[in-house]
């Protein structure tokens, strides 16, 4: 029951802000007052029996619209935060992001990875199981330039190679140097407080990168887009 509370606490909470986020939000989908059809692209989303899919969840569209903003709310146990995701920079990437969340792929899921170092600090979540297992049961392409950066608040997909994008996606709590390999789904536009309160409780790793000291769970992931 207490476990409850606080998440329905939590979930209301990000309701709040996500109210006072909306009108300043760009729509998902854009107006359709010039008659004119929205830009769209064709996704190759590849089954892998090889890794079956986690929690019940259907391949997506292959469809995805090329333009908009579409913003995603996160209700975990340090607090919320919400990523304004990009779909013209990403659209495969966003639509997949965007249909995991429709389908609470990421609800009550664990962040099994946390990295604090010289060279790299991210949070990694999206994996159901353990560290990197536990996806979708599908795969897609990379949406990459060559020319990527990732500074503070930015969030892009995880992979396990060129082409293995399913569920895992990363946060960048302070800065990443790293090439240019990694789909960029969008920033944290509100909350990065909640990732200075997730490193200061520590990892349990000595070379700090590794599981979080105090679990970090994903209570809710939701869009009004």
């Amino acid at each position: 029951m207490k476990r409850s509370f606080r998440s329905t606490a939590a979930l209301v909470t990000a309701t709040l802000f996500a109210a006072t986020l909306t009108s300043t939000t760009v729509a998902a989908t854009p107006a359709g007052t010039t008659g004119h059809r929205p830009p769209t692209v064709r996704c190759e989303f590849t089954p892998t029996p090889e890794n079956p899919a986690a929690k019940p969840v259907t391949i997506p569209s292959a469809i995805a619209l090329a333009k908009g903003k579409v913003d995603v709310y996160f209700v975990t146990n340090f607090g919320p935060f919400v990523v304004r995701m990009d779909r013209a920079n990403a659209p495969c990437g966003v639509s997949n992001f965007v249909h995991l969340t429709k389908s609470r792929f990421y609800d009550h899921t664990q962040c099994f990875r946390l990295t604090n170092t010289t060279r790299l600090g991210v949070l990694r979540c999206g994996d159901i199981y353990r560290q990197e297992e536990g996806g979708p049961g599908y795969k897609f392409p990379d949406e990459v330039t060559g020319k990527e950066t990732y500074p503070r608040g930015t969030v892009a997909m995880g992979n396990q190679g060129p082409g293995t994008n399913g569920s895992e996606f990363f946060v960048v709590h302070s800065f990443a140097n790293i090439p240019p390999n990694y789909t960029i789904l969008g920033q944290v536009i509100y909350g990065m407080s909640t990732f200075d309160r997730m490193v200061k409780a520590g990892i349990a790793d000595p070379d700090q990168d590794g599981p979080p000291v105090r679990p970090i769970r994903l209570l809710k992931v939701f869009t009004l887009g």
